[in-house]
């Protein structure tokens, strides 16, 4: 057997290294089958519970500011300016004296009525002493009854005069007055269109100046026809803000007035008048804004943030929902218009549903997921 003892150990070496070989490999493969054995937890993700709640839906709108009263200064009486007394953009009291027109020709006016008067009255006095002397006599029969009716009418057309005159002294006194023009109105006032020494005259074209009260001021916006009966809703606020042209929201709110009674046939819109304290007088007569008015109350609104829905190529809008059994679900969502950074739903999502807004990237419906209540709805999915 000698020479048969190098082929037996070559076997018996290739069957250990074998055996070796195998065990090898079954220690592999059930080190490859233990991580899958093990069961994956589920993905974390941040969601929304969806709460319902009163929400008041604003129209923005187009609206030019209106000043509150606006005064165009014209004189009443012929003159030449001799001095204004304000400066321009100034803001101005009601009373305060603008223009003196020369009253020279007005106070001569008025002394001359003043005389007129005193004869007249003193042309009554006399006609009324004799009307009582005519009176006297006609008792004792010493005069006609025809003198005594002569006497009283004369005492009656010369109380007349009086009055006449009187009257005339009084216009006299409304002209010079005329000639010291003073404002109407508080406000702001603008340039002037004459100087010293300028001409005018009595209820002329071209106004002297004008006088714009900016606080409070209103804001005339044009608002659809068909919306007028939502707006008669006792439970809609009146509250209306306003942003500026540049798109700056301004401060201060103002408060439906009202609206006028007939419908513009060319635009179909009513115009709405809103009041603005303007204490800063930053809303100037003329200015376009951009006007936020109350135009729709729901009292049991669901808004989701943008965040959470998600649009199809189809154009379909969808929300990916964890359902109590904590799978999650795609629906179908259909919303109306963006609020801030949520949009407010018209169907799909309820009160209670949890919205996932974080962590979308790892989900697909049907799978479990482990949810947590997101601290912002801000976080990027």
């Amino acid at each position: 057997m000698g020479k048969f003892e190098p082929r037996i150990r070559y076997r018996l070496l290739l069957a250990a290294a074998s055996a070796a070989l195998l065990t090898l490999a079954g220690c592999s493969e059930q080190q490859a089958a233990a991580p899958q054995a093990m069961q994956m937890p589920p993905p974390a993700v941040d969601v929304v519970t969806l709460q319902s709640q009163p929400l008041e839906l604003k129209d923005t709108l187009a609206g030019r500011v209106s000043a509150f009263r606006t005064a165009e200064i014209r004189p009443q009486v012929n003159g030449i300016i001799l001095k204004r007394f304000f400066e321009e953009g100034a803001t101005i009291n009601a009373g305060d004296k603008l223009y003196q027109i020369d009253p020279t020709l007005y106070q001569a006016a008025l002394a001359s009525a003043e005389a007129q008067l005193t004869v007249a009255e003193a042309n009554a006095y006399a006609a009324s002493l004799k009307a009582k002397r005519y009176k006297e006599l006609s008792k004792k029969s010493a005069i006609s009854a025809q003198e005594v009716d002569d006497s009283e009418a004369a005492a009656k057309q010369a109380d007349a005069q009086v009055k006449a005159a009187q009257a005339a002294v009084r216009s006299a006194k409304i002209n010079l007055g005329y000639t010291k023009i003073t404002a109407p109105i508080p406000g702001v006032i603008s340039r002037s269109t004459i100087t010293e020494g300028a001409l005018v005259s009595a209820q002329q074209a071209t106004a002297l100046t004008t006088i714009r009260q900016l606080s409070p001021v209103y804001v005339d916006i044009q608002r659809p026809a068909a919306s007028l009966v939502k707006m008669k809703n006792p439970s809609l606020s009146r509250v209306v803000t306003v942003e500026l042209d540049d798109g700056t929201p301004y401060s201060e709110s103002g408060e439906l007035q009202f609206a006028d009674v007939s419908v513009d046939p060319g635009t179909g819109t009513v115009n709405v008048r809103a009041q603005f304290d303007n204490k800063e007088a930053l809303l100037l007569p003329g200015m376009f804004v951009r006007a936020n008015v109350p135009s729709q109350r729901i009292e049991d609104a669901i808004l989701v943030p943008q965040i959470a829905i998600i649009r199809q190529a189809n154009a379909v809008t969808t929300a990916m929902v964890v359902n109590e059994s904590n799978t999650v679900e795609m629906r179908v969502v259909e919303v109306s218009r963006a609020i801030d950074d949520q949009w407010l739903v018209k169907s799909g999502l309820h009160n209670g549903d949890r919205v996932i807004v974080s962590g979308l990237q790892k989900v697909k419906p049907g799978i479990v997921v482990a949810p947590e209540e997101a601290k912002t709805t801000s976080a990027k999915p």
